[in-house]
């Protein structure tokens, strides 16, 4: 792949609001704007409806009747505002929770009890003393803790856990450190972005108690600048919309910031015409996705797993079949990470290679398969090679598919 910067796009195709970033006329990952008013973020003061304790779940209303799933393993972390906590939740319980999941065909929206607020170089969350001091006497549990993103390099890591201020603020809540910090050449926009996060963070928990339920205590920031946030700015080098109100949003948000914000104002060639972005979304669409060499890939989600076959197609096979299978696989690989990623595939992936001898060039496949995938901005890996030579990847599941997002906003 080139090594120069992509491009991030925000506009509007089919009366929906989407987020690319784009690179070489591919796509690296892209969203589209959630309608749903209950919102993936924001946090609200809910009742518990019902206790299900077959499934070891709670089930919390959230307003107008908006059910949601709990995990009771998450009860005794619970903020309960209508009564003294004691690690349990009853019915009618009025309990603060964020919104963690999207409902995803017949499950309900996900929640949590652990709070977060995150910010675009670090992460705010709640800690024991925060909302448990009735319910623990471990001193070590109640302390906060600075955490730092494990795709930074041992140097970097190193580099901000000496920051006596990201410490002091670590006392407070647990604080994260993301990978985007790794970029900042001044330390003071992690430090002030920390600051305002973990404030921010405790006002929500001082008011919690005073509101009323179904109370929403916090409101998400649109979905496009979360996606410019949760992007690596080593991989682009510009925001382009063509859409004035997002452009003054973007300009504000990013004011402290030296990232080149670009409003498209050219009626004759409209922005998703210049980038071919209806022509990109196809191809995230289609289930046949063509490499290079002419090889192609096939990829069909089910329910229970992702399957991607792995074809030579049109490649002209050398008089070195062996070489040929390892070429195409290579390519195969660099295709299959783009389009996990791109698509916001998740859960199981089974990949059928084309089959190769030797055992050097399956372990080697493995192992770019593996660096590849650590570029991922969202947790993936390869598990293991089957018996039958099917490559077994696990990709942790953020948000809908972006062909399930596309069909229900």
């Amino acid at each position: 792949m080139a090594s120069d910067k992509g491009k991030i796009l925000i506009l509007k195709l089919n009366d929906k609001l989407l987020s690319m970033l784009i690179r070489d006329n591919s796509v690296l990952s892209v969203q589209v704007q959630r309608q749903n008013e209950y919102a993936v973020g924001n946090i609200y003061v809910g009742r518990v409806q019902s206790i299900s304790p077959n499934i070891a779940a709670a089930f919390v209303d959230l307003g107008d009747g908006y059910l949601t799933f709990l995990p009771l393993v998450e009860e005794k972390h619970a903020l309960v505002t209508n009564r003294k906590p004691n690690g349990r939740l009853k019915v009618g319980d009025e309990v603060l929770v964020q919104v963690a999941k999207e409902p995803m065909k017949t499950k309900l929206a996900g929640v949590t009890t652990q709070i977060t607020l995150a910010g675009r170089y670090a992460v705010a969350g709640m800690n024991r003393c925060n909302y448990a001091k009735e319910q623990t006497d471990d001193t070590e549990e109640q302390k906060g803790a600075l955490h730092i993103s494990a795709k930074l390099s041992k140097k970097q890591q190193d580099r901000f856990r000496g920051i006596e201020t990201l410490q002091q603020i670590a006392k407070e809540c647990q604080l994260t450190v993301r990978t985007n910090a790794g970029e900042l050449e001044d330390e003071e926009p992690l430090i002030t972005e920390s600051r305002q996060l973990a404030e921010q963070l405790r006002h929500i928990l001082e008011i919690a108690d005073k509101r009323t339920c179904y109370s929403c205590l916090y409101r998400e920031k649109p979905d496009y600048l979360h996606f410019i946030e949760n992007a690596y700015t080593s991989e682009y080098d510009e925001i382009i919309t063509d859409i004035p109100e997002v452009y003054e949003t973007l300009k504000e948000h990013l004011a402290q910031t030296d990232i080149p914000v670009r409003l498209y104002e050219d009626q004759m060639l409209p922005l998703y015409k210049l980038y071919a972005v209806e022509t990109r979304i196809q191809e995230l669409l289609d289930k046949k996705v063509w490499l290079k060499s002419g090889g192609y890939l096939v990829i069909e989600p089910t329910e229970a797993l992702i399957s991607i076959d792995v074809n030579s197609g049109k490649y002209e096979h050398g008089k070195d079949k062996e070489e040929t299978f390892y070429k195409i696989n290579l390519e195969a690989a660099e295709m299959i990470a783009q389009h996990l990623r791109a698509r916001n595939l998740s859960g199981i992936i089974l990949v059928d290679f084309i089959n190769m001898k030797k055992n050097a060039h399956n372990q080697q496949l493995m192992e770019y398969m593996r660096s590849l995938l650590k570029k991922d901005n969202v947790t993936a890996d390869v598990v293991d090679m089957t018996g039958l030579g099917l490559v077994e990847i696990t990709r942790k599941k953020v948000n809908p598919s972006f062909r399930e997002q596309y069909a229900s906003n």
